[in-house]
């Protein structure tokens, strides 16, 4: 990457006034449309700096702390490179092995492990209507000890997926697309299908279909959401992507049809996720302890979900698509006909012929992860990547 497009994307980061200084990443939603310009240049910028073989260290010291309450793979190490890519060092904080399964509080426990830390990243899906709810106890708590003296700086909270919003995956896929089409302008008018695709499991959260219906509409895309009836999200996050469309000059609709979704369409997101009313009586088996009846809720709805194996990305539906040639997307990992399950989400050809693309969306979230810490713990953000780009100091030593 040459020096001199570096130093442009440093001059528009400049030029951007954002709101994270000091503060937390939750929603995207609730973030400015300069905020959300930033992240990406940012992001954009570490990948160029990194890939130039520059470090990236902005910090000389330092704890990011990880807690994830569910399972995770791409965005468990993703935080952990992101963190390091910085200088900082991590930690995993296991709650089954700290106080806070002998009854410690929440705004306790935030506090004794921040004395020294710059970033807590929470990942908190599997309660609907609780997981954002808990980021913002710890936020609250943060605040807090910061403005009480405990402690010497006030850690950036950042939502690496909750019940509501998958915002370091959706400025991920953002930035995919930027990259793929060439600019954010590029994007107007663009058709993405958001479409559930059948699955042999359940339970899976809704954050990445309800991120991208309320990111995408945001830069003027023409976003359709498909689903079998009765597969609906959150209401108040579709009425948000309606809101957006709106204000974009892009458009937003729902249809209970996958082939309408994909037809013409020049982005397409299948992925499984499970119904909002199930989620609701989900979480309330879940905080009962009551296995006998989350088991029977299971069942009942893997067998649902076999009344639509026919929703399935596969040949035929891709050939409808805007030449033929739709970008398939996915946050992975993907349930693949064939390979990972009987039936599943996409087909193996499919999946096979955009293999190495999902693999470098999946790449960006880390520089994403990178870009929220960097914004939101640096007044002059811009400054410390031209003092990065000026020092040039090699990544790797020999």
């Amino acid at each position: 990457m040459p020096e001199n497009t570096i130093k442009e994307s440093i001059q528009r980061l400049a030029s951007i006034s954002t709101n994270l200084y000091q503060k937390d990443f939750l929603l995207t939603w609730n973030q400015s449309r300069a905020d959300l310009d930033a992240v990406l240049t940012t992001a954009e910028i570490l990948e160029d700096l990194y890939r130039a073989g520059i470090s990236t260290s902005a910090f000389t010291g330092g704890l990011a702390v990880s807690n994830f309450r569910d399972k995770s793979t791409r965005t468990r190490f993703s935080f952990a490179s992101a963190s390091s890519l910085l200088g900082l060092s991590t930690q995993d904080l296991d709650e089954t092995k700290s106080q806070l399964s002998h009854g410690e509080t929440v705004r306790e426990t935030a506090s004794m492990i921040s004395f020294t830390t710059e970033v807590i990243g929470i990942r908190d899906d599997i309660f609907l209507g609780a997981g954002h709810e808990y980021m913002l106890q710890v936020s609250e708590a943060l605040e807090q000890s910061y403005k009480e003296g405990v402690l010497p700086q006030r850690p950036a909270v950042i939502n690496l997926q909750c019940d509501r919003d998958h915002p370091t995956q959706s400025l991920a896929d953002l930035l995919h697309l930027k990259k793929t089409f060439g600019s954010l302008e590029a994007l107007r008018s663009r058709k993405i299908a958001m479409s559930w695709a059948y699955s042999p499991s359940y339970g899976k959260p809704m954050s990445v279909p309800q991120g991208i219906i309320a990111l995408m509409t945001r830069f003027g895309m023409d976003v359709t959401l498909a689903h079998p009836e009765g597969y609906g999200l959150i209401p108040e996050i579709t009425e948000l992507a309606s809101g957006f469309a709106r204000q974009s000059g892009g458009s937003f609709k729902v249809t209970n049809n996958m082939e309408e979704a994909f037809k013409d369409a020049d982005i397409v997101y299948p992925k499984s996720w499970a119904p909002f009313h199930i989620m609701q009586e989900r979480t309330q088996l879940l905080r009962a302890g009551a296995a006998k009846e989350l088991d029977r809720l299971e069942q009942a709805c893997i067998k649902n979900n076999d009344r639509f194996r026919h929703w399935e990305c596969t040949e035929q539906l891709m050939s409808s698509t805007a030449g033929g040639k739709a970008l398939y997307m996915h946050c992975l990992p993907a349930d693949i006909t064939g390979v990972s399950c009987e039936h599943g989400e996409v087909s193996s050809s499919v999946f096979d012929r955009y293999r190495l693309a999902t693999y470098h969306e999946a790449e960006h979230k880390l520089y994403v992860i990178a870009a929220m810490i960097l914004l939101t713990r640096f007044r002059d953000p811009a400054r410390v990547l031209q003092q990065m780009l000026e020092r040039s100091n090699p990544r790797r030593l020999g």
